[in-house]
């Protein structure tokens, strides 16, 4: 007993690093950093989740050349895992998790040689190497042991006795196990395992074997199928459900192992998830799977629509350029949409400079109807009759300003007037509804559609930017004008928002087509037909 306590105190703790993926910056943003236990790593950031991945695993590459170059594990070191109170692979009595409750110390021992093994957890966050012991290395769910070390050569502290001599004329302690390379037993265990070096039933030493690493050794049978941290039981019925959430679980840990984001497969897999949830719940009664059912159906929706917004290629395109971004979702499109048509009607003033300002500053107002505006926004939008328009909508009672029309047009984006439009009064809903992130990204594209740098190099008039904001917002995802069913828009409805003629819709459309805001364009029986160039199709509206 002397023998193993000094033997216990001699040794080291195994050596661990850690490597760990976070979250950097805004959620939506995408960015990680990475972060390693050495203190001589220093974080880096990524732009995307699937570049710090790969980096991280570079990173855990290195590290295990740098061990293996030194000698590999060591066979004198204590186990790491034995150190961290075995909290890797100790489940949780109520929960079943693990980072639970400990048994106590003298409950667990450890067993086996010394191994080095490499972690990495499900959803690609976290990355362990570690020197442990062979019964925590396989008791641990994810561990990968990449080598094995040699046994500790034995000694004998002063005072612990004489060692025994064998027929051989070798020396050996009389509490040495037989077999070569085992040792005296301090690694973990549960309570109950046989003792190390203890002969088993069958005559054998009860050491536990490290994994199997040889590419071609025997597998053992497959665990029973996970999906969404919920275990398939083996007896479900029909078996076609059963196979298809074990392939699903498959299928999710498998995407989360893809260098690249599908967002199109991530969608069909969520579909799939929600409608064998559905079958789940209804043959075992339980409300929370057609909870988690809902949960997927929703995240598939979400999931398609970030697809279409997000990675859209222009028409004729075949993948070879980046995926044009968009500026509005389709739910803020649709809203924008209902703006535009809420226009005409209730405007307080004929002509299409009135119409333009009216629906900018109404965009941009808060919910109480109040703004921030400077002179310079305004001749952005009216280069000609700005002045002109603004007391025409003071004189009509829409625009309230605390000082002169002239005092407005000499205001700076220093110090911009704060000016009032109509909104209904206190209790009544107005003409559509806006959330302060939807107004914000609605204004905002308004803007960027109006102050287009060629059609302010073309001098473009109040109706062509309108026309230019009408085809923006009535486009599908591949940039053509209208429905696929509609062939186009039809003109006299583009008229009345352009407070045009339909006759005179056909020459503001050639100077969109000039100034590179359609890439082509066509007004013939009754219909206004185009795309959006490649330039303007981030504005598109997403029909």
């Amino acid at each position: 007993m002397a023998v193993e306590v000094a033997m216990e105190q001699d040794r080291v703790t195994g050596r661990l690093w850690t490597v760990r993926l976070a979250p950097h910056g805004h959620p939506s943003a995408g960015a990680v950093k990475l972060s390693c236990s050495r203190p001589a790593c220093a974080e880096t950031r990524f732009p995307s989740a699937a570049e710090g991945r790969k980096a991280a695993i570079g990173h855990v590459n290195t590290h295990l050349a740098h061990i293996r170059a030194g000698g590999g594990p060591r066979g004198e070191a204590r186990c790491a895992c034995r150190a961290a109170d075995c909290a890797w692979h100790t489940p949780d009595p109520d929960t079943g998790r693990r980072g639970g409750p400990r048994p106590p110390a003298e409950t667990v021992r450890c067993g086996g040689p010394v191994v080095l093994t490499v972690y990495a957890d499900r959803a690609g966050r976290l990355w362990r190497i570690a020197e442990t012991c062979a019964r925590c290395a396989a008791a641990t769910p994810g561990s990968r042991v990449l080598d094995t070390a040699a046994a500790p050569s034995r000694t004998t502290p002063a005072g612990a006795g004489r060692p025994a001599e064998d027929p051989a004329g070798q020396h050996q302690h009389p509490a040495a196990p037989a077999a070569a390379g085992s040792m005296a037993a301090l690694f973990s265990h549960q309570a109950g395992s046989p003792a190390i070096g203890a002969p088993s039933a069958d005559g054998s030493a009860g050491l536990p074997r490290a994994r199997r690493t040889s590419a071609n050794a025997p597998r053992q049978a497959k665990p029973r199928g996970k999906i969404a941290q919920r275990a398939v039981p083996h007896d479900l019925k029909p078996d076609a459900l059963r196979l298809e959430l074990i392939d699903l679980g498959d299928a999710f840990r498998a995407y989360q192992q893809d260098p690249e984001p599908d967002l199109a497969l991530l969608a069909e897999l969520h579909d799939r998830k929600a409608h064998a949830f559905r079958l789940w719940a209804d043959v075992t009664g339980d409300g929370s799977l057609r909870h988690e059912a809902d949960r997927a159906e929703a995240a598939a929706q979400a999931t398609r629509e970030m697809h279409t917004n997000r990675t859209v290629q222009p028409a004729g395109e075949t993948g070879e350029r980046p995926a044009a971004g968009r500026l509005l979702t389709r739910a803020q499109a649709a809203t924008a949409r209902a703006a535009l048509g809420h226009l005409p009607a209730h405007c307080p003033l004929p002509g299409a400079g009135a119409r333009l300002a009216v629906l900018m500053l109404a965009l941009r107002a808060a919910k109480d109807g109040t703004l921030h505006v400077t002179g310079q926004d305004l001749i952005t939008w009216l280069p000609d009759d700005a002045e002109q328009v603004v007391e025409q909508l003071v004189a009509a009672s829409w625009l309230d300003l605390p000082g002169t029309v002239a005092d407005l047009m000499a205001s700076r984006p220093e110090n911009p007037a704060v000016v009032t439009v109509p909104v209904p009064p206190a209790g009544q809903p107005g003409p559509f509804t806006f959330s302060k992130t939807a107004r914000s990204r609605i204004s905002n594209w308004a803007q960027k559609a109006v102050s287009d740098r060629k059609l302010r190099k073309k001098k473009a008039a109040a109706s062509t930017r309108l026309l230019a904001l009408y085809t923006a917002a009535h486009t599908r995802p591949d940039g053509r004008l209208g429905l696929p069913e509609d062939d186009g828009l039809p003109l006299d409805m583009v008229a009345a928002f352009c407070a045009l003629t339909p006759e005179e819709i056909s020459e503001h459309t050639g100077l969109l087509t000039a100034a590179g805001w359609l890439a082509e364009a066509d007004v013939a029986g009754g219909r206004l037909r185009g795309r959006l160039s490649e330039r303007t199709l981030p504005l598109g509206g997403l029909l």
